[in-house]
């Protein structure tokens, strides 16, 4: 524990591991792999043309970044392209999967959907790495968009609790949008905008929404469904 950092990374580390005893989850925000991870993952420019606006708005230091949820490759294309260690919430699933591996080496928060211990630590876990001056991606959709290409209804769950624990900490929206394949390479658009006009201390938590998915929208240029995602994706199934 720093003054910079009031947090005990290694207590929250340990707590984290008896939440979810017999799991492998890494060390999120602070994994040694990352850096390399993320050099290997820059090579898929081979194959992707990312196209990267508004990255200049993004001051150097903590951060967070609220994303539209289309693609499971939308954390991969907002950091392709820049230096920056972006840790965000996982499901806890996909620490018990085949790609469990990939998550660990990046250092992402495993969280179990509707779990109060769970939901606290994770909690815990991005205040730690926003403490220590990186980006946070948070994707409040809850899921990926059932059609590829709307912003649906944000769940406010983790998003209100994370602004409340780091209120001074800008917040960002960043879309990312697939323009198909062309010359044998994915067009890639992501836009990121200035900071948004968040107060959480002021501010009611349907406003901060509010605020949030009209950014979403007018940068990104999707269509807006007035319904969670996961709901939709239950109907289908």
């Amino acid at each position: 524990m720093n003054a910079d950092n009031p947090i005990d990374y290694d207590d929250l580390l340990a707590r984290g591991r008896e939440i979810y005893p017999g799991m492998r989850i890494g060390r999120p925000g602070r994994a040694r792999t990352y850096w390399a991870t993320m050099f290997f993952m820059r090579l898929l420019r081979i194959r992707w043309s990312v196209k990267i606006t508004g990255a200049s708005n993004v001051a150097h230091g903590p951060a967070i970044l609220v994303g539209n949820h289309v693609s499971a490759m939308d954390p991969v294309a907002a950091v392709i392209k820049h230096w920056w260690r972006v840790t965000a919430f996982a499901k806890v699933e996909v620490f018990e999967g085949k790609g469990a591996m990939f998550f660990r080496w990046m250092g992402q928060i495993p969280l179990r959907r509707g779990d109060e211990a769970s939901t606290r630590w994770a909690l815990e876990m991005a205040a730690s790495t926003l403490a220590d001056g990186n980006k946070l991606g948070l994707y409040p959709e809850g899921t990926r968009s059932p059609d590829k290409k709307s912003l649906h209804k944000l769940h406010r769950r983790i998003l209100i609790p994370v602004f409340q624990t780091s209120p001074d900490v800008p917040v960002h929206a960043i879309t990312t949008t697939y323009l198909g394949v062309k010359r044998l390479r994915m067009r890639v658009k992501v836009h990121i905008t200035p900071a948004l006009p968040i107060d959480v201390r002021t501010m009611h938590p349907n406003d901060i929404v509010e605020v949030i998915t009209d950014a979403l929208l007018k940068a990104g240029g999707m269509p807006f469904v007035n319904a969670f995602a996961r709901d939709l994706k239950a109907k289908v199934a």
